[in-house]
């Protein structure tokens, strides 16, 4: 008599299914939330600063409230290499086990009976497209690798808005290069708050907490809800970064800056002109 030996994955497939789906909301979705909620202060973030955005446009408010947040993020929080590192390993066990999952040919179609196969089809197309584009976001504007940057622009938590800026543009103006950047950046923001949303509503399922066609129908009104504020803050982000003159951006980030920050340097003309 034959038997089959299962591997160590097909044996430990459900406890891997649910750590997997665990890791995407905690703490990769509770990071997504807050990076999300301060990035679209750039818009509301006038009256996040009360009486100190008294003599500021809604714009200029902005800009100081978020380049006010992204200091005391890079300065303030305790133990931040810390937080990066528990961030990153989830990020890694979570994309890993998501291609795994993904190309194991355990459908969740077939489990899922209420979710559409487009559903499920743009869950793994907005997984792959996320990893891309989180490995680009943090390394051009965290790791400092410019040369993916058009116009070579160096990212710096003293100036944020304004780096943040010429890097979407390709500079200080807009550059065909630039604009590219700025739709990938439109459509990874989408992805991957989709990819977030949704996996919110699988993993009510995978977890055992809505069984019925109404429950699972209540839970994914309380995701579309959730993954429509978030995408309106994602996009709101976004336009107000391209919006903004880097140059406007790094007189108010002087301001605020520390007695002899040097500013960033402008991007050289010819660079602004390839």
């Amino acid at each position: 008599m034959q038997v089959n030996k299962q591997s160590w994955y097909e044996r430990n497939y459900f406890l891997i299914r649910r750590l997997h789906s665990l890791s995407g909301i905690v703490p990769i979705g509770v990071f997504l939330v807050v990076h999300l909620v301060t990035n679209s202060s750039l818009v509301w973030g006038k009256w996040g600063l009360r009486s100190e955005g008294a003599g500021y446009t809604v714009a200029d408010g902005g800009v100081a409230y978020f380049q006010k947040e992204v200091r005391w993020i890079n300065e303030g929080v305790p133990h931040l290499w810390l937080i990066e590192l528990t961030l990153w390993g989830a990020i890694a066990f979570h994309s890993i086990f998501g291609v795994v999952i993904a190309m194991s040919g355990k459908s969740n179609t077939a489990r899922y009976a209420y979710q559409g196969n487009w559903r499920y089809t743009l869950q793994r197309i907005s997984g792959y497209v996320g990893i891309f584009f989180i490995f680009y976001h943090v390394a051009t504007l965290r790791w400092g690798w410019t040369f993916l940057v058009p116009g070579g622009t160096l990212w710096s938590h003293n100036f944020a808005t304004s780096t943040l800026a010429a890097a979407l543009r390709g500079g200080e103006d807009f550059t065909p290069a630039g604009v590219l950047v700025s739709l990938f950046y439109f459509v990874g923001i989408t992805l991957l708050i989709f990819h977030f949303a949704n996996g919110l509503w699988t993993a009510a399922i995978t977890w055992g907490l809505t069984i019925s066609q109404q429950a699972q129908r209540r839970w994914g009104v309380v995701c579309a809800g959730l993954g429509a504020g978030l995408m309106l803050a994602g996009w709101a982000a976004l336009g107000a970064a391209l919006a903004v003159s880097p140059a406007r951006a790094r007189e108010l980030e002087l301001r605020a800056a520390p007695p002899g920050t040097p500013a960033p340097a402008p991007a050289p003309a010819a660079l602004l002109s390839r």
